[in-house]
């Protein structure tokens, strides 16, 4: 793969069936026009590329040695133009702030931030159709167990991804 000189995305990655979900409800209601990369938890928003075997080499120690976090999907939560679900995960939560230690000299400021998990499945909208779904998505929600597979690094690609690899969590 062709090294780029663009910011560097860091992902969560959902299992199979988790992710056709999430996917399916972003196609759904997103804006078309703005729905150019597919439903994602982002971890890192803008990693940078030059530190790409650095990153690379402590995704690949961590998901060696780590079992899939536990996690569930905890609620709603209204974006103000959009929606999304809020991801309950402390052991993921836990190695991305391990991550954000070890590159806190590298981190813009969005990233230094301790993040909120996310899956968002709308966003860009009117106020009133964001709380329109998000009604409507609260009506039936139940926290529910979610599968993690793995991370995964993307460039940024003034707009789309790239995908650059993932690594599954393959401890035990």
């Amino acid at each position: 793969m062709e090294r780029l000189n663009k910011p560097i995305i860091m992902t969560a990655q959902m299992g199979r069936a988790e992710f056709a979900w999430a996917d399916s409800l972003r196609k759904c209601y997103f804006p078309p026009e703005r729905n150019i990369v597919s439903a994602h938890i982002t971890l890192f928003h803008h990693l940078p590329p030059q530190a790409l075997d650095e990153i690379k080499a402590a995704v690949i120690a961590l998901t060696s040695s780590m079992p899939k976090p536990e996690a569930r999907l905890a609620g709603l939560i209204h974006l103000g133009r959009g929606v999304a679900y809020q991801l309950h995960a402390p052991d993921l939560l836990a190695l991305r702030m391990e991550l954000a230690d070890r590159f806190s000299g590298l981190l813009v400021a969005q990233d230094q931030q301790r993040p909120r998990l996310h899956i968002t499945v709308q966003n860009k909208v009117i106020p009133k159709e964001a709380q329109r779904l998000f009604e409507e998505l609260s009506a039936d929600f139940e926290p529910r167990p979610f599968v993690l597979h793995g991370i995964g690094l993307h460039y940024y690609v003034d707009g789309p991804w790239q995908d650059i690899g993932t690594w599954p969590f393959r401890g035990r």
